[in-house]
């Protein structure tokens, strides 16, 4: 099947898994570290919850735990895309899409 013949949501160069798992954020140009929820995982990105707003372009070490006891079960340099509030949440909550430039291995 073509990218033309699928819905909007499907035409991904990788599948989007939903995921409720710890994320460690460090910021790169002044290791600040934030921990959010990473929500949903693809090869390309990921959607981070966090409870501050990263400026788009900014570049960022992230690793993702597993809930099995897995550490890290990803570690990556990546770049913030997009920004969005989360919807019906108090206090603010912020929705940061990310980009994976690049896999870290340990």
């Amino acid at each position: 099947m073509t990218s033309e013949n699928r819905s909007y949501d499907e035409k991904r160069d990788f599948i989007r898994m939903k995921v409720d798992t710890p994320a460690d954020i460090v910021i790169s140009n002044d290791n600040q570290k934030i921990h959010g929820v990473c929500k949903d995982l693809s090869g390309g990105g990921m959607q981070i919850e966090l409870p501050v707003a990263l400026p788009v372009g900014t570049l960022t070490e992230v690793s993702i735990s597993s809930p099995h006891g897995h550490e890290p079960m990803l570690h990556a340099e990546a770049k913030v895309t997009r920004i969005a509030t989360a919807p019906n949440r108090q206090p603010s909550v912020y929705l940061i899409g990310l980009q994976i430039n690049k896999i870290i291995s340990e």
